[in-house]
């Protein structure tokens, strides 16, 4: 009788090899969110702010290690719930209901001030970015129970913030769209957030990219198709008819690349199925190593450019890595060291759980401290 590896245990052998892609995902959707709300053209010089994507983005990373330490101290959790104690963090940071997020979390037993973890300590998580209507307004119901807090939307930071969601692996895809669900109800939503988790997951873990220019364009290419082909296609996984979308949008960008006109149709609003469709448009319109910027600032032409230009920066950072980004807007975007800190922790966490297990000593005496998992 053969055996054959276990699926999951094969990606966590393969996370070891990706910390370029991981670093390369997490800091080119903060890239996009952040030019795409300039409309391809930020600053020349000085420091480049964070969207409000980019911060939930971080709350996401933030709450998925955090889940992971819980799981392997207490022997079980419900990953949502961490995430969504991860979003009120972020809240209550931004002032928004603080003093309600503080009856909600402050209330458990611990001797540490809340909102608690390294990442609360961060000033620039503190500034408001944007806005982010329907997370907000669902976070804001926090007391409620948390199947009723969700509003029936399907706006664009449902899939945004949970991007970095897929470099925890594939049986993550689903819990992408659990907590794109949290606070968007619309089925649309989750979807759309599990289908990119796929995507980004055959992304980085596609062979890389580095030789001649014509052969890196199409690993690229392959890595999104491979994706797409990737999607489960039954009844109640993906909404209605999303997934034909992508091929098609895909097939778009092979035979009509890069037609501003076309990412309009494709990506016409704010939400999370258009920002999606046009971020992969515009990735597999773009697929050179040396044309990031170049993608970012077509993806910025779409009417919400900044939703579409983080998911193409996600796409393409991860097919290519964190050393194909343009070092003169990495080196000056506010939270670029903090992104890197997450890809590394979040690595870190994955391949040997550096506060260790229930059962386990760990080797960071500091890692519950940053990622207390309770």
């Amino acid at each position: 009788m053969v055996a054959h590896e276990d699926p999951h245990q094969e990606y966590r052998r393969r996370v070891a090899g990706m910390q370029s892609r991981v670093r390369g995902l997490m800091l080119g959707l903060a890239l996009g969110d952040t030019v795409g709300a300039a409309r391809g053209g930020p600053p020349a010089a000085g420091p480049l702010r964070a969207g409000v994507s980019t911060q939930l983005a971080c709350f996401t990373a933030e709450g998925v290690i955090r889940a992971m330490v819980r799981g392997r101290h207490k022997g079980v959790c419900h990953p949502p719930g961490v995430v969504l104690h991860a979003y009120c963090r972020w809240a209550a940071l931004q002032g928004v209901e603080a003093a309600r997020m503080r009856r909600r979390w402050a209330s458990h037993p611990s001797d540490r001030p809340w909102p608690d973890g390294w990442l609360a300590g961060v000033p620039a998580l503190a500034e408001r970015r944007g806005s982010a209507p329907a997370t907000v307004t669902a976070l804001s119901r926090i007391e409620d129970p948390h199947s009723r807090i969700a509003v029936p939307s399907r706006g664009c930071h449902a899939l945004t913030r949970t991007l970095p969601v897929a470099v925890a692996g594939p049986q993550w895809a689903e819990q992408a769209g659990e907590f794109a669900a949290l606070t968007h109800g619309d089925p649309a939503a989750r979807s759309t957030a599990a289908q990119a988790a796929v995507l980004l997951q055959h992304c980085l873990t596609a062979p890389r990219p580095d030789g001649p220019a014509d052969l890196a364009d199409r690993i690229a290419r392959e890595a999104l198709e491979a994706g797409i082909a990737a999607l489960p296609s039954g009844p109640g996984r993906v909404f209605g008819d999303e997934r034909q979308r992508l091929a098609a949008a895909f097939r778009h960008a092979l035979d009509r690349p890069a037609e501003p006109a076309l990412l309009a149709r494709l990506a016409p609003d704010a939400s999370a199925p258009a920002a999606l469709l046009g971020g992969l448009y515009t990735a597999a319109s773009f697929p050179r190593r040396d044309r990031f910027g170049a993608a970012l600032a077509f993806a910025s032409g779409a009417p919400d450019g900044d939703s579409v230009a983080c998911v193409t920066g996600a796409l393409l950072g991860a097919v290519h890595g964190a050393e194909a980004l343009p070092v003169d807007l990495v080196s000056r975007h506010e939270l670029a060291w903090v992104l890197d800190v997450l890809a590394r922790d979040l690595l870190a966490q994955i391949e040997d759980s550096p506060s260790g297990s229930e059962y386990v000593p760990g080797w960071d005496p500091h890692w519950w401290d940053r990622y207390p998992g309770w």
